[in-house]
Order: C-alpha cells, then structure tokens, then sequence
C-alpha cells in the first residue's frame, strides 16, 4: 500500500487520496508557516500571564478643539414683589421659602423630634387676632438652683411668677370662664392637639413626667397658652392607683414632701401656678397639705383644685395662708362621653352667665379636646368670654365665689 497510515485514518472511504487533500507546502513556505505559529503560540502565553488590560473595550479616537468660552450673561434678580409661595427645587431652598411664608403669615408650624413620616403629628397654629405674645421664660429673676434644679423664687419687690408668666387678660364684665386641661406632655399626639386646637385663652397643665419638657413648655407658652404644673398627689386607694413616683404622700415627712415638690417643679419652668393630679387623701389633710401649700405660695405660684375631691381642703387652707387658689366647679369630662361633655358645657356656659365667673377642669382625652374646640369655637359671639386661670388666681374674691360654687 502506497497511502501512509495517517491518510488511511483520516481520508473518508471511497474517497481518492488525492481528492481533498491541502496541497504540500515547499520546504520555504513550510519554514516560514512554522515560524508565523511560533509568533502566535508566544503571543497567547504572553496573554495568558500578563493578561490583555484593553482587551474586548471598544476604542475610539477624538479630536479635542479649544476654544474660548461664550460671553456670560447676567442672570436677573428676581423681582421682590414676587408671591412668596413661589418655591425653587431643592431641599434648602424649599424649607427656607416654608420659613419665610411661616414669618409671613403667622403661622406657627411645630414638628416634633422624628416627625419624618406622614403619620407623624405636627402643630400648624393659626395665630389668634391680635396675637397674644407671653413674657419669655425663664426669667432669671424667678429662679434659683435647687438640689434637682431651678426652681421658682419670688423676685425682688415681691416679684411672681403667677404675675411675669401669665397670659395677659384685658378684664371687663362679660361672662368669663377659664378652664384648665390637665395630663398633658406624656402622650404626643393629645399634646400636640391641645395646643393646636384648643383656644389660647385655655390654660394647659404639664406632667412632670414627660420627655423634652422644656420644649414642650416652650410650644404650649408660644402658642398663648398659659401654662400650669401638674403635681402628683396621693389618692385614697394609693398605691392601687399610682399618679407615680415623687408622688406627695400623708405619711411622709414634710420635708420629703416638699423635696417631692422641688423635683416637679425643676422638670420646666414658665408655669403659672400648680394643680394637683389625683390627690383625694392629700387634699382632704390639713396637716399633711399645709406645708405643701405654704411652700408653692412662697415661690410666687397659685394653687388650682381640679374639682375633682369634694373633700379637698386646698383653698380653705391657701386662703389661710395667703396662698392664692382657685377650685373648679365643673369637670367637664367626668363622665368621659360626648353627649355628657356637651351637657357641662352647656352648664358651664349657664353658670358664667348667672356668677359672671366660673372655673372648670378636664382631662386631655381626645375627645374632650374635640367637643371644647367645637363649643368654643363662636363662644365670644353668644356673649361669653375665655380668660386664663391667672385672671382668678390673682383675684382673691373670685376664688372665693368659685369655692362656694364647687360641689
């Protein structure tokens, strides 16, 4: 057999070995062909260790000209008559443009710590006509460091903080009644609704159990609110119903009541007087709440009594000691109901026109807060008039006919 055994393994049967077959490459060609592979076989290894860094990106090559830049053109100014409501885009220029419209128009807009999220509560307060400023707090004049912190003192000349922190009240003879919401400062949202909802003549109490009370104080107090400190006190059925700690108890030593005291009134300052959370027991002994209501008359504060013990001896015994009190004759919620609300205040309203004057109390439940905006909301134009609790402290002989009244 002339085929070699390459071809006899490679050709198809029946095939010439000629047919197909690549013509034989001259000695030269074969030389050169050798050397082209070698070139490639070298080239691919280089590849492999050192890698192509260009390799698969596309490449192209442009001309770059220099040329001089266009002429600037001034940019207009906007026009200052332009609408303030008018916003550019960004977050900067957005909240400076909600500033100024805020400082314009006289809204107040709070948003508390965290507000980030639609469901987030916020104040947006429409100023009263005319706005009613309250004098800053603190004032230097009417504090002193205490053990837990600053506490009220009386100024010189006799100078109060019942008096500096009050709301500014004209006076007159129109029917007046003044009311007091209590528990605010621990639950946010009641709090942020007392304060944008109610009427400023309304006057607020704070816990002293809250977080960010300064500031809390701070919005109550600038939206016109007159402010209180709600002091916890011992109820019959103590500790079963806990007003919490530093409560002021009747077995405790007086100066343990009054270091109590001392504590609840450094959690904020601006407050006008004091009102007692709970309290029954406290209230109804002498020798247990004197101490106690000497101590608050002597740092320039008044004493409110909610209403809520008819077996509290709180004005009998200021009046004694010249502390000044007033008692609430009406507790608007003490049936928690709205059909039982709205009768009080109908009540209330009937009262101020027979006494001229008349005190009530109220917790902050949302629905209390309702029905008070709702009835105040034309109050002045049915002839009656809001003032704030400091316009019967300051007044001796109101308190009186208010201690009479209460049940």
């Amino acid at each position: 057999m002339n085929d070699t055994s390459d071809d006899i393994l490679t050709r198809p049967l029946g095939v010439p070995a000629s047919a197909g077959r690549p013509p034989s490459l001259r000695p030269g060609r074969r030389a050169v062909a050798i050397g082209l592979g070698g070139i490639v076989l070298l080239g691919a290894a280089a590849l492999s260790l050192l890698g192509d860094p260009g390799g698969g990106e596309p490449r192209a090559q442009a001309a770059i000209t220099i040329r001089e830049p266009a002429p600037a053109v001034a940019r207009a100014e906007p026009a200052k008559s332009a609408p303030q409501g008018t916003v550019a885009s960004g977050s900067g220029t957005l909240r400076s443009s909600a500033e100024q419209i805020e400082q314009a128009s006289g809204v107040t807009v709070y948003r508390p710590a965290g507000a980030s999220t639609p469901e987030s509560p916020i104040i947006i307060r429409v100023p009263d006509a005319p706005q009613i400023r309250l004098a800053a707090a603190p004032d230097a004049r009417l504090i002193e460091r205490g053990r837990h912190g600053p506490v009220p003192r009386v100024g010189e000349g006799r100078l109060r903080a019942l008096d500096v922190y009050a709301r500014p009240d004209p006076g007159g003879t129109t029917p007046r009644i003044a009311i007091v919401v209590s528990g605010l400062g621990i639950g946010q949202a009641a709090t942020v609704a007392a304060i944008a909802r109610l009427p400023s003549a309304v006057s607020l109490a704070l816990s002293p159990y809250g977080p960010d009370l300064e500031k809390t104080a701070f919005r109550i107090r600038d939206a016109g609110h007159e402010l209180l400190l709600s002091v916890p006190m011992e109820p019959f059925d103590y500790p079963d119903s806990d007003p919490g700690p530093q409560t002021l108890l009747t077995s405790a030593r007086p100066a343990e009541n009054l270091d109590r005291l001392a504590w609840a009134m450094s959690r904020f300052p601006g407050f006008v007087g004091v009102v007692n959370m709970m309290g029954a027991k406290l209230t109804g002994d002498a020798a247990a709440f004197e101490p106690i209501l000497k101590e608050i008359g002597a740092r320039g504060l008044g004493f409110l009594d909610d209403g809520t013990s008819p077996r509290s001896l709180g004005v009998a015994l200021a009046s004694k000691l010249k502390t000044p009190s007033a008692q609430a004759s009406i507790v608007i919620d003490a049936v928690p109901r709205p059909e039982a609300i709205d009768r009080e205040l109908a009540r209330l309203e009937a009262e101020a026109r027979k006494s001229g004057v008349v005190l009530a109390s109220a917790s902050a439940l949302p629905m209390t807060i309702d029905r008070i905006a709702r009835w105040a909301g034309d109050l002045e134009a049915r002839g009656v008039r809001l003032v704030p609790v400091s316009a019967l402290l300051r007044t001796p002989a109101a308190a009186t006919r208010l201690s009479s009244a209460a049940p």
